[in-house]
């Protein structure tokens, strides 16, 4: 089995996911770049390594049973094992005037399908890449959160945290309240698990709104992927520290 550690990261092909995977290659990780379209993959494992990562490319529906599983059985022959996780993939629903998401007139379908990406895919990629995960010596697990998953923030009025969006937001809760759990399931293991909110960041994902850039915004999630072997799990950071629950 090689020394070199492996990262996987979901919904890298672009935006934060892009340059968290950049990151961490840049760190001397070896990174599968996980993706849907094929075309934007490719694209993205060959920009990578110009940049002189060592990338492959990932296959990866999240929301799919047999996508992950051929995925963990690829990750498997390529490398033995895994020793960093990074759920990125993510999508927002979608959204009414003003980028909001009213709840009195909610579509459930929405509901459900953003949960079924945000936080089901979050459930179903981790455990599917836990054998790997736990051949390593120091694996780390980072779910890419957001800080509209705070209810803290969300309830204090005098608090700007943009508009309503009531399938988006409370999905971001729910993987916190999520990855908690494995927190609490992993302790006293090596395996460090945490959440990660990049900011708002200018990417397509918002239609490229916001003041930070996709490097500064996949900074937190690359120290967390990288933290030491006495770091913190089962907490919720951003730039400047810990977030509210």
């Amino acid at each position: 089995m090689s020394e070199t550690k492996t990262a996987l990261v979901t919904g890298a092909n672009k935006g934060i996911g892009y340059e968290i995977a950049n990151g961490l290659g840049a760190l001397g990780y070896r990174v599968g770049v996980g993706a849907r379209d094929e075309a934007r993959r490719e694209t993205a494992v060959e920009k990578l390594r110009a940049a002189g990562v060592d990338a492959f490319g990932v296959p990866l529906d999240v929301t799919g049973d047999q996508s992950v599983t051929d995925v963990a059985e690829l990750i498997e022959r390529r490398a033995g094992r895994l020793d960093v996780l990074v759920n990125n993939a993510g999508i927002s629903g979608e959204t009414g005037p003003g980028w909001e998401q009213d709840p009195t007139t909610l579509d459930l379908d929405l509901v459900r399908t953003v949960v079924e990406t945000n936080v089901l895919g979050v459930v179903r990629v981790t455990n599917a890449m836990l054998p790997l995960l736990r051949r390593s010596t120091s694996p780390r697990i980072v779910n890419v959160s957001s800080s509209v998953g705070s209810l803290t923030r969300q309830a204090d009025p005098d608090i700007e945290i943009g508009p309503v969006m009531a399938a988006y937001a409370p999905s971001k809760s729910f993987l916190n309240a999520v990855t908690v759990q494995y927190a609490r399931q992993f302790a006293g293991t090596n395996i460090l698990i945490n959440a990660a909110c990049p900011g708002l960041v200018a990417t397509d994902f918002n239609g490229f709104y916001g003041p930070r850039t996709p490097e500064q915004g996949a900074a937190t999630a690359i120290r967390l992927a990288t933290l030491p072997d006495d770091g913190p799990s089962g907490a919720f950071f951003e730039d400047d520290g810990v977030i509210p629950w």
